[in-house]
Parts: C-alpha cells; sequence; structure tokens
C-alpha cells in the first residue's frame, strides 16, 4: 500500500514520530520555557494575602479577564463582599510553579481564586479554580449574572461550557500556530483558522436572534465568551488576526462586543493585573477601589522617576547652595 504521507512531506522534512515521545527543553516556540510534562511546585513560596476575603492570583489574559470583569460587575452591582485583592502572576517568569500556586491551583494555570470567608472545618480558605468554575461559583454565591428562570439558566451554562471547549481552538490552537509558533505551518494555521471561523459564524448566527448569548439576559456566558471572542471579534488578540480572518464580517458578534465593551466593569476588569500594553490601562495589582485612579502603571513610573530624580535635584541645589556661599565668603573678604 502506498505511503499517502512520506516523511519527505513532514516538517521538518523526513521527520517520523518516534514509538515513544521524548522530551526536547525548548521545544515550544514563545513559551517553551515554561511548557513542560510533568505537574507540580518547582519552588517553595506562599501566597501573598491581601485586606478582602477573595484573592485573586491571576494575569490578563482571557482567562484572566474573565474573572476580574466579573468581580468589578459585582461591585458595580452593590456586592460588597465581592471585593477582592487581585495579585499578579507572571507565567513568563514561573510564577504558577510555586508551592503556594500550585496549592490554589494543581493544574498551575490562571486564574486562581481563594475565598477566606468561606473556611471549612479544617479553617482553609476554600480554592477555586478553572475560569468557568471562578464565574459559577461567585454567581451562586452572590446570585448574581445567572438567570433564575430554568430554561435561561441552562441556556447560559450551555453556553458557559460551549467557550470552555472552544477557546482551546483559538488559542492553543489557531493563536498558536498563527501568531506564537517558531515556524508558519500552512496546514495547522489552515486547518484552525478554518475551525475559528466556524466558531464566528456560529456565534454570529447566535446573536442574530440574540441580545446577550443567554438571551434579554447579560451572563457568565458573556462575562466567558467576550475576552476571547470579543477581543478577537476587535483585532486586539495574535497580531493581526481580525484582518486575516476578516472579523468585521460578523455583524452579530460585532453588535455584541461593543455593547459589551460599553460596560464600565468591563473597562475596569481588563485593566486588572495588566503587565503589557498602554501604561494607562495597567492596574497590575488591584487592593482598592480607588487604585484605578492612583496606581495605573503610568502613575507607578512617573512617581519612581520623580523619586530617582529627587536625589540629584537635592545634590544639585545644594552644589548650588554652596557655589553661593562661596561667592559670600569671596566677596566679604575682598571687602575687608
Amino acid at each position: 500500500m502506498t505511503n499517502e504521507f512520506p516523511p519527505e512531506k513532514n516538517l521538518p522534512s523526513g521527520y517520523k514520530p518516534k514509538k515513544v515521545w521524548k522530551w526536547k527543553k525548548g521545544n515550544g516556540g514563545r513559551f517553551a520555557n515554561i511548557n513542560r510534562p510533568i505537574s507540580g511546585a518547582t519552588s517553595k513560596k506562599d501566597l501573598p494575602v491581601g485586606k478582602h476575603p477573595l484573592q485573586l492570583y491571576s494575569l490578563a489574559t482571557p482567562n484572566g479577564v474573565k474573572v476580574t470583569i466579573m468581580l468589578e460587575e459585582l461591585l458595580a452591582l452593590g456586592h460588597k463582599g465581592a471585593e477582592y485583592d487581585a495579585w499578579l502572576v507572571n507565567i513568563g517568569t514561573g510564577d504558577q510553579f510555586t508551592s503556594g500556586f500550585v496549592g490554589a491551583n494543581p493544574n498551575s494555570k490562571i486564574p486562581a481564586l481563594m475565598d477566606h470567608s468561606a473556611k471549612g472545618k479544617k479553617k482553609k480558605p476554600q480554592r477555586v479554580f478553572e475560569s468557568a468554575s471562578i464565574l459559577l461559583y461567585l454567581a451562586e454565591k452572590f446570585g448574581a449574572f445567572l438567570p433564575k428562570d430554568p430554561a435561561a439558566r441552562t441556556e447560559a451554562m450551555n453556553w458557559l461550557f460551549w467557550q470552555m471547549g472552544s477557546a482551546p481552538y483559538l488559542g492553543g490552537g489557531f493563536g498558536h500556530f498563527y501568531a506564537y509558533a517558531p515556524m508558519k505551518i500552512e496546514y495547522a494555521i489552515d486547518r484552525f483558522s478554518m475551525e475559528i471561523k466556524r466558531q464566528m459564524d456560529v456565534l454570529d448566527q447566535h446573536l442574530a436572534k440574540n441580545k446577550y448569548m443567554a438571551g434579554k439576559e447579560y451572563s457568565i456566558a458573556d462575562i466567558a465568551i467576550w475576552p476571547w471572542y470579543g477581543l478577537l471579534a476587535q483585532g486586539k488578540i495574535y497580531n493581526d488576526s481580525g484582518a486575516y480572518l476578516e472579523v468585521d464580517g460578523y455583524k452579530n458578534v460585532q453588535r455584541w462586543q461593543k455593547l459589551i465593551a460599553k460596560r464600565k466593569a468591563v473597562k475596569r476588569g481588563r485593566m486588572v493585573n495588566r503587565a503589557f500594553g498602554d501604561p494607562t490601562e495597567q492596574l497590575r495589582e488591584r487592593h482598592d477601589a480607588g487604585d484605578f485612579k492612583t496606581k495605573t502603571q503610568d502613575k507607578l513610573d512617573a512617581l519612581a522617576a520623580k523619586e530617582k530624580a529627587a536625589p540629584k535635584k537635592a545634590a544639585k541645589k545644594s552644589a548650588s547652595k554652596k557655589k553661593t556661599v562661596k561667592k559670600t565668603v569671596k566677596k566679604a573678604a575682598k571687602k575687608k
């Protein structure tokens, strides 16, 4: 029987999968330094704990943004118990592999939430990991953003889990091979582009008949889907992927994403734990609502620059003062 896929057509040419896979360190593109085939902690370090019952450990990736949007939406509704501390987890340097973080999420993925108001018999805070689990946990805890009507609730859950099942094709599939892989592979890019176009069409047809994902009511389904597909529709993820996938053509998705983007809580949620992009939109850590006005990265950078310049300014002023004193003494000596 003729081999339909001869090795010389493989990439690299001649490549054949071995009978047993072996890990090659550094083989993984942009995130090769943090990808590994084993789990568990690589260093011992406790998680920081702030003043609020809810402690979030995250980064402003689409999965992280889901949770910060949810928390900001809850606070906007007046749920004071949703106040939270948000700690930055730098996945590029391996913060997710510390013993403290692994204790919060054994899967070593952001986001992870620790609820110190829900301590059980062992007096330990309740850990919640996986973004959809956190959204559902918070929705049930505060009785918000999950429809009360059984049919609408089920519809919200349908789309919540649709997102969890679909997004890996967008991020780990299309996003990786289009933007992060160490080489461009036509087959891989075409395969996942086709799937993402299909997913966008699924959303577009559904939103042609519905204001929000679960119908008339804004819910955790919208909060889960928007950071992935809303930002794709805006052309804000994976370089120029918006133009490549012709996202402007999905008119109903565009209407929906603009509606969500206007929400004040969404704008705040996108800023939390952001350590990249426009410094005015970066709130790397959030411990109080007032931090949005005083702790964005542009303000912290300006303060640091001012403090750095202060000693030089003081030294210059001191030198100028000494010079003036010398001149005064010199003049006085001449008069004598």
